[in-house]
């Protein structure tokens, strides 16, 4: 499948904002394109409560299985500015879960496969050992 990335960073910005960052002010917002065509998105959400936060890539795999489940094929994320961010290590956690080794992730340094993101990541497989 053909990866619009244009596209895809379109649709992070969009997602940038509408995210709730009331209390560090840094908003993200993530897109991905799922193997059946469609793209879900995410943006952080806040808490005064701070270790509930939720991350963008939270709110994007909420997206992904309330939309009916899919395996992720491509991922990108952005700051504010538009600019291309790392997503955090529970996130790239996230990610692995639903894209798995092969992911593009669209890093600030080009476009890398997920095993290249998070290497020797733990997953399901691991659980049968």
């Amino acid at each position: 499948m053909r990866v619009d990335w244009d596209g895809l960073r379109e649709a992070a910005r969009a997602a940038n904002a509408r995210a709730y960052a009331s209390y560090s002010g840094y908003r993200v917002g993530a897109a991905a394109l799922v193997d059946d065509g469609r793209v879900v998105t995410g943006c952080n959400v806040e808490n005064a409560a701070y270790g509930v936060t939720l991350c963008a890539e939270c709110g994007l795999i909420s997206d992904l299985i309330n939309g009916g489940g899919g395996r992720l094929l491509a991922f990108t994320c952005c700051n504010a500015g538009g600019e291309r961010i790392m997503p955090c290590g529970r996130c790239r956690q996230l990610l692995w879960e639903h894209g798995g080794a092969g992911l593009l992730v669209d890093t600030p340094e080009g476009v890398w496969p997920m095993e290249r993101v998070l290497p020797q990541a733990f997953g399901a497989v691991d659980l049968e050992r």
